[in-house]
């Protein structure tokens, strides 16, 4: 993902590879309330994407774009889903 970077507590991972989303999205844990954000590296960014794990299992996509006025929310039974569809349905062609 090209200047994308990924923000959390533990720190942020600039341009993450497909295997290190698939890592993050695997570690999320729901009974925690962690999450995922990959956007784009800028001061004032349009667009973001989330993961988030449910309790009692599943994963929350969503998608916003501010300029575009879009919002989209998806789920996904694995966290192998979950991964796919940021990838496949992509934060830089959704947005």
């Amino acid at each position: 993902m090209m200047g994308a970077q990924y923000h959390g507590a533990d720190g942020e991972i600039e341009d993450p590879s497909e295997e290190a989303l698939f890592m993050l999205i695997s570690d999320l844990i729901d009974s925690e309330n962690t999450f995922v954000v990959v956007q784009p590296d800028e001061g004032d960014p349009v667009w973001f994407a989330s993961v988030a794990a449910w309790d009692g299992g599943g994963y929350e996509l969503v998608r916003r774009n501010t300029s575009r006025n879009q919002h989209q929310v998806t789920t996904a039974a694995l966290s192998s889903h979950a991964g796919k569809l940021l990838l496949r349905n992509g934060s830089r062609r959704y947005c």
